[in-house]
């Protein structure tokens, strides 16, 4: 439905109030929804917010109803990054907001706009002990930008739109909006229901700061010899990659990315680096950041050299200068900053400027050469147990132009991460800075949902696949098939790295140690397809048979892969996630 029918359908509905109509709280939370472009609900359900779901039916928004509220949330989440829209996840009082709790919070440190919608018991209730009662608003509080009960029908739809207004707000992130049942239940005239028109209680979200400071980064980038930029999260989901792209073309600068910003740029094109950040962030005289956190992720801005031009850009005045020192400081959208500085800085790069920086990218280039020369030996060995650079290795020649990868877990996906090269931008979709297990059964649901025609892969630990596996039936069940790949070494290996490193290898494995469970024959029992993997030279014919199975059945595939124990990632030998 367009925003013009919307409108349309919201003056009819005042309309049909003067001849009695009248409209639950439910049916216009519905309302809300659509007004704000949400056409996909994750839910559990629940006696609390049953009206909801009648509401949705009339309003054509799928509901998805999941078999825990941790996938939900995921999966909202999930959506949001995909779509660029306002994600939704409801769930019913107590326990069902309690177990969406992770995936909220992975959302508020992801910076993903999420609406959780919760129940709660009528306000006749109120503090009488009722069933699922919890303060759940308090709870939600810290991990959301937004979080409010509803006191009122009249209310309903207007907070609705409140909450997903603050989702958009700076960097973006999840509300929360507790409606007690009997809010929810009741009908009211629709003529006394405050429905606001959507697009019409927003500014514009796009902004390039003070133009002054425009010109000044224009200036800085002009004058630089050996520049870099770093892409982060945030330009993917403010939709700014193709300024991004602009500007680093026009430019002339190497760039980084991270998040769901990889992909952005062909691994063919010159601009295009992902091995030799340390080396970029060590000896370049200027560095912008745009659209990440110095959190640990980025060793807090420490590992960057004190002796350049540091810039940052983020949507978020928070953000910007925190935990480093900056030189310039831009909070505004990346994509348009990005445009104008591009712009201030069109055609003023004299040719001695630009010849330096030729051979700066040069020198990139063959630093990047030797370090992915250092890697393949391990990308391409034979050895058994399979060591996981390889499968990491054999799931990039695998993917398409159009797959989606998703890495849940811990050692597995950073070691993927040195392998696997999404084609395009929005294609790469991990936990995040909260580093939530659990994550990729929600995301792969919510990506073939929202791009059916797409290939989605999820590379899985062993431990984190236990987590929420069971909906990958769910995703079967709504038509959203997917290929589970698991990386298994019967450990949460991460973790058991630093125990045996710390205690020895006696108590090493104390806490961490997963059974060895064939996992290929949980694809099966959904109906699916499995299959084990206990040879290097069995994966890709592995992979292959999977694709062919889902595009055959449109059932879920899983493909158990026997992975060494003792082989871990470099970061997590040297434990940096904690320092």
């Amino acid at each position: 439905m367009n925003d013009n029918s919307r409108d349309t359908a919201t003056d009819t509905l005042a309309q049909k109030d003067k001849s009695g109509a009248v409209i639950s709280g439910g049916h216009l939370v519905a309302k809300a929804l659509a007004n704000e472009g949400v056409d996909t609900i994750f839910t559990l359900c629940g006696g609390h917010i049953i009206d909801i779901y009648d509401g949705c039916i009339d309003e054509g928004i799928r509901i998805v109803d999941v078999r825990h509220e941790q996938t939900a949330a995921h999966a909202a989440d999930g959506y949001a990054r995909q779509t660029g829209r306002l994600g939704c996840v409801v769930t019913t009082a107590g326990p069902g907001c309690t177990n969406a709790v992770t995936g909220v919070a992975t959302a508020f440190r992801s910076e993903s706009p999420i609406l959780h919608i919760g129940g709660q018991s009528s306000l006749t209730q109120h503090r009488m002990g009722s069933l699922q009662d919890l303060p759940h608003v308090d709870m939600m509080a810290p991990i959301t930008k937004f979080a409010s009960g509803v006191f009122s029908t009249e209310r309903v739809a207007d907070m609705v739109s409140m909450a997903a207004r603050e989702c958009f707000n700076g960097a973006c992130g999840p509300s929360y909006l507790e409606i007690p049942r009997d809010i929810l239940d009741a009908e009211i005239p629709a003529e006394k229901a405050v429905v606001p028109k959507p697009g019409h209680y927003r500014s514009s979200t796009k902004s390039i700061g003070d133009p002054a400071d425009i010109e000044q980064l224009a200036d800085i980038l002009v004058k630089s010899e050996r520049p870099a930029v770093l892409f982060g999260q945030q330009v993917w989901a403010s939709q700014g990659h193709e300024q991004a792209i602009d500007f680093v073309r026009a430019l002339d600068i190497p760039a980084y990315m991270n998040g769901a910003s990889r992909g952005m740029l062909p691994e063919d094109d010159p601009h295009h680096f992902d091995r030799t950040r340390r080396d970029a962030f060590s000896n370049a005289d200027v560095i912008m950041i745009v659209g990440t956190p110095f959190d640990f992720r980025m060793g807090y801005g420490k590992r960057i050299s004190q002796d350049l031009t540091l810039v940052q850009i983020d949507q978020s005045y928070a953000t910007v200068g925190k935990n480093r020192d900056i030189a310039l400081g831009i909070a505004g959208d990346p994509g348009a900053v990005l445009a104008a500085v591009a712009q201030a800085a069109s055609g003023r790069i004299d040719r001695g400027a630009g010849q330096k920086r030729q051979e700066w990218m040069q020198q990139l280039r063959e630093i990047e050469g030797q370090k992915l020369e250092k890697l393949m030996p391990m990308f391409t060995t034979d050895q058994n147990p399979i060591h996981p650079y390889r499968l990491a290795w054999e799931i990039n020649r695998f993917l398409g132009d159009d797959t989606i990868y998703i890495g849940d877990g811990g050692d597995i996906v950073t070691i993927s991460a040195q392998a696997v090269r999404p084609r395009r931008p929005g294609q790469w979709m991990d936990p995040g800075a909260l580093g939530s297990l659990g994550v990729g059964t929600g995301f792969a649901m919510a990506a073939k949902l929202a791009h059916p025609q797409k290939e989605v892969v999820c590379l899985y630990g062993d431990g984190s696949f236990g987590m929420t596996a069971f909906d990958m039936e769910t995703s079967q069940r709504f038509g959203a098939p997917y290929l589970a790949i698991v990386g298994n070494n019967s450990a949460m290996n991460q973790i058991r790295y630093g125990q045996i490193a710390k205690y020895g290898a006696e108590r090493g494995d104390v806490g961490n140690k997963l059974g060895d469970v064939p996992f290929s024959m949980f694809g099966q029992m959904i109906g699916g397809y499995g299959e084990e993997v206990t040879e290097a030279g069995q994966i890709q014919p592995a992979l292959l048979r999977a694709r062919e199975a889902i595009a055959k059945t449109g059932k879920c595939a899983v493909v158990n892969v026997w992975v060494d124990p003792d082989e871990y990632a470099p970061g997590t030998k040297a434990q940096t996630m904690y320092k």
